[in-house]
């Protein structure tokens, strides 16, 4: 959960030609599967695409990233810079110690991933409902975990099964100091 806090503010009021503050407030924010869903519901595009987003798509983003029970209705409008800066990198953040090596690179379009597509993972390896709310790096790291997992080693070729039994008898040679 990312918690912001939006500062006071303070602005001239037209009508009655005073300055007035508005106090600061924290806003409690979750980049989740359900917000991913909300949306993608509100806008008829998928979020995950490589294509950049304007400021109004992503500040309709915050929107529904949020989680606060109580909130002032024009929050999008006092969100500055810095914090909408602060909602980018917790978007990009894994939120998981889990690491993954190198993959290898994906040719062609791909396919896109739409809060649809990652329900049918969850689905697909029987990933309980309830980690809707985690954060979506988090859930994409578990979702690849059991793909992992359930994945068949590759069987390695004549060429990579000779080249790995000539490596190791190289090295059991030189290990034992012998000659074959």
């Amino acid at each position: 959960m990312l918690k912001l806090i939006i500062a006071e503010q303070e602005f001239f009021n037209n009508d009655t030609q005073e300055f007035e503050v508005v106090e600061a407030f924290e806003l409690e924010l979750e980049h989740s599967l359900v917000s991913l869903s909300k949306w993608e519901s509100r806008e008829k595009k998928p979020f995950l695409s490589k294509e950049s987003k304007t400021l109004e798509e992503i500040r309709s983003y915050v929107e529904c990233m949020v989680i606060s029970p109580i909130y002032p209705a024009d929050f999008i409008v006092r969100l500055s810079d810095e914090n909408i800066a602060e909602v980018k990198a917790y978007i990009e953040s894994p939120e998981s110690a889990t690491t993954f090596g190198k993959m290898p690179e994906v040719k062609g379009r791909g396919e896109t991933i739409t809060s649809e597509l990652i329900y049918y993972w969850m689905v697909a390896f029987n990933i309980p409902f309830e980690v809707e709310i985690w954060h979506l790096n988090r859930l994409f790291a578990l979702i690849r975990i059991c793909n992992l997992k359930n994945t068949r080693p590759k069987k390695l070729s004549r060429a990579e099964l000779a080249a790995r039994n000539h490596r190791i008898n190289e090295e059991r040679k030189a290990k034992y100091g012998t000659s074959g």
